[in-house]
């Protein structure tokens, strides 16, 4: 079976330990949970979303989650979808919303956030933090940079149990 790779291609602004209002500086504590149908109707590239998140929920082996800021569950920041192999979870696509995206954003911290819950999902599921995902070749230092990833096969990225740990600790109190 062909498999569609998809790249990562999200900038990681800001590692906070929530999100960040751009312009305020105030900070939002956050919810992750898994999508339903009634997100996915909000986020249609009709709606500003670059990618089919009604295709990636509809993939019985995808699951899709959303970040919201706690308190506010209609609300979508973003959204991050995962498989979960033999030993690590895999990252398929990580979007900010269109709110949160280029100079006008509202909100920093939104892709960071979602991984370092992707990496929590992984030490939760007994897979001691590791995650992995395929980037864009321009990103690929972008995210040694920021996330800590190694880089192991062409655009094939690794975030192991330290560098989890890193992202955990930013975003997750517990």
């Amino acid at each position: 079976m062909k498999r569609d790779i998809q790249y990562i291609d999200v900038e990681i602004d800001k590692l906070t330990n929530s999100v960040e209002n751009v312009i305020t500086g105030d900070r939002f504590q956050t919810d992750v949970s898994l999508v339903d149908r009634q997100d996915i109707k909000l986020t249609t590239k009709k709606k500003g979303w670059l990618f089919d998140w009604k295709s990636e929920h509809e993939k019985p082996d995808r699951d899709v989650y959303k970040l919201t800021i706690a308190g506010n569950p209609e609300i979508i920041q973003g959204l991050l979808s995962l498989t979960e192999n033999e030993d690590h979870i895999y990252m398929h696509l990580i979007e900010s919303a269109p709110f949160n995206l280029g100079k006008d954003k509202v909100y920093l911290g939104v892709p960071g956030n979602l991984v370092a819950f992707a990496c929590r999902i992984a030490f939760h599921r007994g897979f001691e933090g590791y995650v992995s995902f395929t980037s864009k070749t321009a990103l690929i230092e972008h995210y040694k940079k920021t996330l800590g990833a190694v880089n192991i096969h062409r655009q094939l990225m690794v975030i192991n149990t330290e560098a989890a740990l890193k992202l955990i600790d930013k975003y997750f109190e517990n």
